[in-house]
C-alpha cells in the first residue's frame, strides 16, 4: 500500500469548465488535474480557446463547474489571497514605468505585504526578491531601469515578479513570444527550476512544439474549446498533433530536423 509521502498530490484540479464572453460557450466542458511538481502544457491551434481557459484559471472571467486549488474553490479564494496562489504570466508587454528591476520584481510581493504597496518591505521579501532575481538571471540588472531592458531581459524580470510572489501555480499564456532562442531556453530552464522546487505546479500554454515537448511532464491538447487528448509525455501520442493543426506536423520537424544534419559540421 502507498504510505501517505508516497501520495501524489493534487495541486490544481479542473472538472467540467465551461465558459465564453457573453455569447457562444468558448470552453465547453474542460476537465483535468496537475499534480505537485508538474508541468502541463496546453497545445491548440489559434482561436482554440487556450488563453480563455487560463484567463477562467485566473478568475479573471465568470465560469460554470469546479475550479479547485489543493482542495479550496479559487472562486472562493478573496482576490488579495488568490493572488498568493496563484499567479497569471502573459506574453510580452512592453514596461510603462520608469521603475528599477528591483522595484518591479519587489511588485511581486504587494499580496504579501500588510502596509502597502513598496513600503514595509520585509527581511523575508528582500530576500524572496533576491531569490527571483538570481533564479531568472536577472540579479546583475537590479538597479536598471526596465523601460532601458531589451524584450527579452524584461520578459526575464516579469518572471522574476511572477516568481517573487511566491505562488503554488503559475499559469503561461506563451511566455516565450517575442524571445530569440536562448531567452526562450532560460526562461524554460528557470521554470523548470522552479516547480521542481516542492508544492507548485505549471500550467503553460506555448505554441512552439520543441519547447512544449522538452518543458511538459503532461500534454493537453485543446481545440473548439475541447480537450482532445490528456496524456503524460511518454504516452503522448504524436500523431495527434497531425489532426490537431490539420498537417503533417512530425514530417515538418523531421525535415527541419535533416537540414540541421545535412549542413555538416
Amino acid at each position: 500500500m502507498m504510505s501517505i509521502t508516497e501520495m501524489e498530490i493534487i495541486m490544481l484540479q479542473v472538472e467540467h469548465l465551461s465558459c465564453g464572453y457573453g455569447g457562444p460557450l468558448i470552453i465547453k466542458d474542460v476537465s483535468f488535474q496537475v499534480k505537485e511538481g508538474e508541468k502541463l502544457c496546453i497545445l491548440g491551434p489559434n482561436g482554440c480557446g487556450k488563453t480563455t481557459l487560463l484567463r477562467a484559471l485566473a478568475c479573471l472571467l465568470p465560469s460554470d463547474g469546479r475550479m479547485e486549488l489543493l482542495g479550496s474553490s479559487l472562486r472562493a479564494i478573496p482576490s488579495r489571497q488568490r493572488a498568493q496562489k496563484l499567479a497569471l504570466m502573459s506574453q510580452f508587454s512592453p514596461a510603462a514605468f520608469d521603475y528599477t528591476v528591483y522595484e518591479t520584481v519587489m511588485l511581486g510581493r504587494y499580496a504579501h505585504q500588510e502596509s502597502g504597496l513598496l513600503k514595509g518591505e520585509s527581511k523575508s521579501d528582500r530576500r524572496i526578491v533576491e531569490e527571483s532575481l538570481r533564479l531568472t538571471g536577472t540579479w546583475d540588472l537590479r538597479e536598471r531601469l526596465v523601460t532601458r531592458l531589451s524584450g527579452g531581459q524584461l520578459q526575464r524580470v516579469f518572471l522574476a515578479r511572477t516568481f517573487a510572489q511566491e505562488p503554488q501555480a503559475i499559469l503561461l499564456d506563451e511566455p516565450t513570444n517575442h524571445l530569440d532562442l536562448r531567452y526562450q531556453v532560460e526562461l524554460i530552464e528557470s521554470l523548470k527550476t522552479w516547480a521542481a522546487q516542492g508544492g507548485r505546479c505549471v500550467v503553460g500554454v506555448l505554441h512552439d512544439m520543441n519547447l512544449a515537448l522538452s518543458f511538459a511532464d503532461t500534454m493537453l491538447l485543446l481545440n473548439h474549446g475541447q480537450v482532445q487528448s490528456c496524456s503524460k509525455l511518454e504516452d503522448f501520442d504524436l500523431s495527434l498533433l497531425d489532426k490537431l493543426y490539420d498537417m503533417d506536423v512530425r514530417g515538418h520537424m523531421v525535415a527541419s530536423l535533416q537540414r540541421w544534419l545535412s549542413s555538416g559540421d
